[in-house]
């Protein structure tokens, strides 16, 4: 079966960071559909990134839309066109 990979960048405004983290790992957690996960931070962005089957991807992805709305007041956009998130998906060659 193929999978695709996902990476999100997110920016937490500073007094939501550590709170962000926590969110999204259970997040992660909760995910039955996220076959793995990883969560990098840097000093101002937090990284999700996260193998699901293709087949579930496209399913999965809304659940990722209503997740965001929940979290969205504790991310600084980057700009107008990304706002919250800078997201980058594709087919894993393994």
């Amino acid at each position: 079966m193929s999978k695709k990979l996902s990476i999100v960048r997110f920016k937490p405004k500073p007094e939501y960071f550590d709170e962000f983290v926590q969110k999204l790992k259970l997040r992660h957690q909760s995910d039955l559909a996220m076959t793995d996960t990883k969560i990098m931070i840097t000093d101002n962005e937090v990284v999700g990134i996260v193998v699901r089957d293709t087949e579930i991807f496209s399913k999965n992805v809304q659940s990722g839309v209503e997740y965001l709305d929940t979290v969205r007041h504790m991310l600084q956009e980057y700009d107008p066109v990304n706002r919250h998130t800078i997201p980058l998906t594709g087919d894993l060659v393994e």
